[in-house]
């Protein structure tokens, strides 16, 4: 009996939303498992590495996430970083209603338009932990990802780490179904 060569796969994501959103911390909390008190805006992009291992596939994918700007000034230049995405994190802060109105006006209008053919995405409402503040209820947040056809709707906390794994690995299957690598 032979093994089954393993596959090696480069998968582009985006993370995506307003600026204060989260985004960077997300990222810090998936690939480094911690949170930065410190807010610093990403200027332009920043781009993480992140290898894993999906064993009941057998396949090894490199996961290179790319935290893109959420302020205006970086509209036009933000559009050739979607070449080649495969799959998006679309953020918005659960303690700021206009983070969740710009998501799908602005953000996904702008992933479908310039990301690859049929991509991923994934609804995050982030900052779960500041209980005290939310303005945007779960309801509202499920009903907007059934809307506009998301993968999948996850509340998290960049901060606490809640859900933080399950949002990039609920992602990241839903690209490896429409490659067609799914079990």
């Amino acid at each position: 009996m032979s093994e089954k060569t393993q596959k090696n796969l480069a998968i582009k994501l985006a993370l995506l939303g307003d600026p204060a959103v989260g985004k960077t911390s997300l990222i810090h909390q998936y690939t480094q498992h911690h949170f930065k008190e410190d807010y610093q805006p990403t200027l332009g992009v920043n781009i993480v590495i992140k290898d894993l291992q999906i064993e009941e596939l057998n396949v090894f994918g490199r996961l290179i996430l790319w935290d893109i700007a959420g302020q205006d000034k970086y509209d036009l230049s933000r559009k050739m970083f979607f070449q080649g995405c495969m799959g998006a994190l679309l953020v918005y802060d659960t303690t700021r209603q206009s983070t969740y109105e710009n998501i799908e006006t602005k953000w996904l209008a702008d992933f479908q338009q310039y990301a690859e053919r049929d991509p991923a995405y994934v609804l995050i409402g982030n900052k779960i932990d500041l209980k005290e503040s939310i303005a945007v209820p779960t309801e509202e947040g499920k009903r907007l990802a059934d809307e506009m056809h998301a993968s999948d709707f996850i509340e998290t906390s960049a901060k606490n780490g809640d859900n933080v794994e399950d949002a990039f690995r609920k992602l990241v299957s839903q690209v490896l179904i429409n490659i067609g690598l799914d079990k």
